[in-house]
């Protein structure tokens, strides 16, 4: 994108709406904090201590079912839980993102990797889940949707493993309600992004949940989750959108 001012870029998410972000020119091992070693198996990275051995994550169901998370999400959750459509889901989120090129982009909770269907295939991604089997199947979509830098982590959003002010981008989709430590969470992807660094999310809200089906984790309400985000040094616009109990949001980490 490079637009702009000297020294700047400016990361667009839709034509009205533009992120002055400073440029930066990075080496590939500047990624990570320092003294992290990693392991690479099966495609996905792991954190390891010193002596090599893979630190172990608390097990997640999803492991149990990967080959099913997708058929899951888009007839069961979306149209029975959320009220919605994933295909709608994709669409609002392409829109938002669609001017975002060539940055370095953070994904919380990955999963299966869908961020495939609405993020532009130029940029330089990085997906992390505690889902080994979920990363699996996200790497194998992101070699068949041709992009071609995109690593995969097992970490927990909470305790991430890189460095400080190294991403333009964070995506957090659908995931916001299952993170135990919430504002631990909203900490970690303001180190980890560069100042005026976008924050991308959609998440489930009670107010919203016209079914009243009933949703696994922690609901926060719009009004919540702005406080929330605000208390942790982001801003907070909500994206004008309708797919049924989800709400899509736009932050950016204050510059410090």
């Amino acid at each position: 994108m490079n637009q702009g001012g000297k020294g700047y870029n400016y990361l667009c998410c839709a034509p009205e709406t533009a992120f002055k972000i400073k440029e930066m020119t990075l080496q590939p091992d500047a990624v990570l904090k320092k003294d992290i070693s990693l392991v690479k198996k099966r495609g996905v990275f792991y954190t390891a201590d010193e002596g090599g051995c893979v630190k172990k994550k608390k097990p997640w169901l999803a492991d149990c079912f990967c080959f099913l998370y997708d058929i899951i999400m888009e007839r069961s959750v979306f149209p029975r839980k959320f009220g919605g459509n994933l295909r709608t889901h994709y669409s609002i989120l392409s829109r938002e993102l669609k001017h975002v090129h060539e940055e370095r982009v953070l994904e919380l909770a990955a999963g299966t990797g869908n961020a495939v269907n609405f993020l532009p295939n130029d940029n330089q991604y990085t997906g992390t889940d505690i889902s080994p089997g979920l990363l699996r199947r996200a790497a194998k979509k992101f070699r068949n949707a041709s992009f071609e830098d995109a690593a995969f982590y097992v970490a927990c959003a909470e305790d991430l493993p890189f460095a400080g002010s190294v991403f333009s981008v964070c995506l957090c989709m659908l995931s916001l309600n299952f993170f135990d430590d919430i504002g631990r969470v909203l900490q970690e992807a303001g180190r980890v992004l560069v100042p005026d660094g976008l924050f991308v999310c959609s998440v489930p809200v009670p107010e919203r949940n016209k079914r009243g089906s009933t949703i696994r984790g922690v609901l926060y309400s719009e009004e919540e989750l702005s406080e929330i985000f605000k208390k942790h040094g982001f801003s907070f616009s909500p994206i004008p959108s309708e797919n049924g109990a989800v709400l899509y949001f736009l932050c950016r980490s204050q510059s410090v």
